[in-house]
């Protein structure tokens, strides 16, 4: 099967060679036919197996004949970068259409978004949080739908965003064609799937949770403070190129950072405390090439593509094995072939076991010649979390200390000039009264008169209006 035989509309077609599409993969071969027929789907495919096209395409082709002007699909992702690379995909193929989309996330103004609900494009990719957002104005209407995409969806539900979706059904018309895509499906997500689809087609493509095929993993056993040391030998030796490689935590992120900075390996970080711009620029640099390693959080484990990339490395073994099938498949991409390499330390085992267990097969173990594995880093790499907030307290403390002390030491000064200023006051208070015995008896005690208009303690001159609108 070729594209040119799921009869997809001329200029979709030409997107699509653009892209240089040649062959659909198995989920695009299975989804694509019945999604054109309006049919609801509910696929579960390996990670980098082409899932986003295999929805785009049927949605766009069946938008391409209708009227623009209104928005008629809604595709629904857990992570601001996801939402992002959807909207660009959604671009790439529409080149040659007429069709229009917009990317609603946070982290970025709401004003262009707000234009784009107002124009009706035809598609929006949004994240659930930013969308409800929006919808509590009135120029944003979802009543036009008629294509709802949820994808990723296990990672919505396990993010908590199942009553913020609840909330955004409410929103959307009862009648429409519903498509549910993921990499995993456990059981809450073929429940609620129960109760949102209308005789789904069923597609489960490697239904057992599984890297992609193109990807070799190996493990690297290592004690926890030279997990540090033993990637950057990693990077010297060339036997990692260009990674992302994923920590538990922010802080961890940013340690790991630091350390890379200072063994001067171009290297950027990614995570949910950094701001959007930001994140798009760490991403965006990574593609590019400016860094040769991208430092992340899970923040990006899902459906975010790099085209060739050379290694996954997980700094951090997850604790779930559906979180290090979706690290992994960051690599190894649409039938590309990639490493992926875990550091794991003693405390580890326990989840590495599930993981061999998830993945039915055992990782083999590595060793790295010349590797001083006895040696003891010259500082901790972590610090921990109780010291840290320790460590912030006593800032605090001290901050407080030094204001106190400033405001002493003003109030001490001005207690030295306050005699001399109340004799001025009252010298002037004088003036006053003689002044006010020279005025006609009629005007005595008169106040000043006050001049017209709204009351000045209000900036916006009252009460009513002063709703502030999304910026």
């Amino acid at each position: 099967m070729n594209f040119d035989s799921l009869k997809i509309h001329p200029e979709l077609l030409s997107g699509v060679r653009d892209l240089d599409f040649t062959k659909p993969t198995k989920i695009q071969e299975q989804a694509i036919p019945p999604a054109l027929e309006g049919r609801d789907v509910l696929a579960c495919a390996m990670t980098g197996s082409g899932k986003t096209a295999a929805f785009l395409i049927p949605i766009m082709n069946q938008l391409i004949a209708k009227p623009r002007g209104k928005t008629r699909a809604l595709i629904l992702s857990p992570t601001r970068e996801l939402a992002a690379q959807i909207h660009e995909h959604f671009q790439d193929l529409a080149k040659h259409t007429q069709l229009k989309g917009a990317a609603v996330f946070g982290g970025v103004g709401m004003k262009p978004q707000e234009q784009a609900f107002r124009r009706g494009v035809d598609v929006i990719v949004a994240t659930p949080g930013r969308l409800l957002d929006h919808l509590q104005y009135p120029y944003a209407k979802l009543d036009n739908i008629e294509f709802l995409v949820l994808d990723e969806a296990d990672r919505m539900l396990d993010m908590g965003f199942l009553p913020d979706i609840k909330r955004i059904l409410r929103h959307v018309p009862e009648k429409r064609q519903t498509l549910f895509f993921s990499a995993t499906m456990p059981q809450p997500i073929v429940d609620l799937s129960a109760q949102m689809l209308r005789s789904a087609v069923k597609i489960e493509i490697e239904r057992k949770a599984a890297p992609a095929t193109g990807v070799a993993q190996a493990l690297y056993p290592v004690s926890e403070e030279l997990k540090p040391a033993l990637f950057v030998e990693l990077l010297r030796r060339n036997e990692v190129g260009s990674a992302i490689v994923f920590c538990r935590t922010k802080h961890r992120a940013n340690r790991l950072s630091e350390v890379l900075d200072r063994e001067k390996i171009p290297n950027a970080k990614i995570h949910g405390n950094r701001s959007q711009a930001a994140r798009t620029d760490a991403l965006a640099g990574f593609k590019a090439g400016r860094y040769r390693v991208l430092v992340a959080t899970d923040i990006v484990a899902r459906g975010i593509d790099v085209e060739a990339l050379e290694h996954v490395v997980n700094f951090d073994v997850p604790n779930q094995p559906e979180d290090y099938i979706h690290r992994v498949g960051r690599t190894g991409r649409a039938e590309a072939t990639g490493d992926a390499f875990t550091l794991v330390s003693p405390d580890e085992e326990r989840y590495l076991k599930a993981i061999e267990r998830a993945i039915g097969q055992r990782i083999k173990r590595v060793t790295v010649p010349g590797f001083d594995y006895s040696s003891r880093p010259a500082e901790r790499f972590e610090v921990p979390i109780g010291e840290r907030i320790a460590e912030i307290r006593k800032r605090k403390a001290e901050d407080r200390d030094r204001a106190r002390a400033k405001a002493e030491r003003k109030a001490q000064n001005s207690g030295g000039t306050g005699l001399a200023s109340d004799q001025r006051r009252g010298g002037g208070e004088q003036n006053r009264s003689g002044g006010d015995r020279n005025r006609p008896s009629g005007e005595r005690g008169r106040a000043p008169a006050l001049s017209g208009g709204p009351d000045r303690r209000s900036p916006r001159g009252g009460g009513a209006g002063g709703g502030r609108r999304p910026q």
